[in-house]
């Protein structure tokens, strides 16, 4: 059947698999869905998971029964986010299937996985142009959006003061918990060291974790730079986050992050520990905000939201088209 649209977008009631439902920058682009007339309904993977610890193959195995049934219940399309959860988004022969590859379910060990089902589904989203390079079907380019609204540039002396940091020191960011080991806490901590070292001024890296969503932007209008020393990624959320408040990056050469920054001054991407080391020196000499803000527009969340609610309507009309749309009922 066809989708309907309103005044305010398209309604739609679309059920999502996450391996990770609490991820903010996930969170974020459901809530601008609903936003738009999407009712989403979001069903993650059971099972515990932390650092050091991972699910368990039978945490998926007895998710697959429990997307049967859910999907009985009068959606329009399946969401998979993450490539773990896209065997189970097509266990279910009822619904279109959307599957977003976010960057480590493609280069990590569930890659191989995240390849085999990528041609089953009926759109497939990914991070950057490389993802879609390394998949055997097509993929559209659509990395998560930034809420310009939450992500904005202000005082920093104020910022400062209101996360409890000396004035007299540069504040080097680090937006992720040190036991994500692809994160690379161990490099970040080295860099930073040794530019505390060479420099007269006091350096610190802030590690800043499990704070609410809300209040990452003050930490980045605090910092002096964010620093990303990231083994892979896809689209790093952080670094778009950090261009919204205009906070100098400093990152590796991984995902997207050389496309987003290619026009952002001051900002540096790097390949060895030695270019991070000088790249962090000479954006904590310069002493200067990035135009990053600009650059970033591109993706912001209502750039991003307005492509996906397209794809959505293409997926639902094309499975329309050829027979397969969804059936409103309880039962087979």
């Amino acid at each position: 059947m066809a989708v309907s649209r309103s005044a305010t977008g398209i309604q739609m009631d679309v059920l999502v698999l996450t391996t990770y439902d609490e991820s903010p920058f996930l969170c974020q682009q459901l809530e601008a869905l609903e936003q738009r007339g999407v009712s989403t309904t979001t069903l993650p993977v059971p099972g515990d998971v932390g650092a050091g610890q991972s699910r368990r193959p039978w945490d998926y195995l007895r998710y697959v029964p429990e997307v049967i049934r859910e999907a009985r219940n009068g959606y329009d399309l399946v969401h998979a986010h993450y490539g773990l959860t896209a065997p189970m988004a097509l266990a279910q022969r009822r619904l279109p299937v959307v599957c977003s590859l976010w960057g480590t379910d493609l280069a990590g060990p569930g890659g191989p996985i995240s390849r085999a089902c990528a041609p089953l589904c009926d759109e497939v989203v990914v991070m950057t142009e490389g993802m879609a390079d390394r998949l055997p079907t097509s993929a559209t380019v659509l990395p998560f959006g930034i809420d310009l609204e939450k992500f904005q540039p202000t005082d920093r002396r104020r910022a400062r003061e209101r996360v409890g940091w000396a004035q007299d020191e540069r504040h080097v960011l680090f937006p992720y918990s040190p036991e994500r080991t692809v994160k690379n806490y161990p490099r970040a901590r080295e860099v930073v060291a040794t530019v505390d070292n060479l420099l007269e001024e006091s350096v610190t890296l802030q590690v800043v974790h499990g704070v609410d969503h809300d209040e990452v932007s003050t930490y980045m209008n605090a910092a002096d730079a964010l620093l990303l020393t990231s083994e892979h990624e896809g689209s790093p959320t952080s670094v778009k986050e950090a261009m919204a408040c205009n906070l100098p990056v400093v990152s590796l050469d991984v995902g997207d992050v050389r496309t987003r920054l290619a026009d952002v001054d001051p900002s540096v991407v790097a390949t060895t520990d030695d270019e991070l080391v000088d790249g962090l020196i000479e954006v904590l000499a310069r002493d200067e905000r990035s135009n990053g803000r600009q650059a970033v527009e591109e993706v912001s969340q209502t750039v991003v939201v307005d492509r996906l609610l397209e794809l959505y309507d293409r997926t639902v009309d094309d499975a329309t088209t050829a027979g397969t749309a969804r059936v409103r009922s309880t039962s087979d």
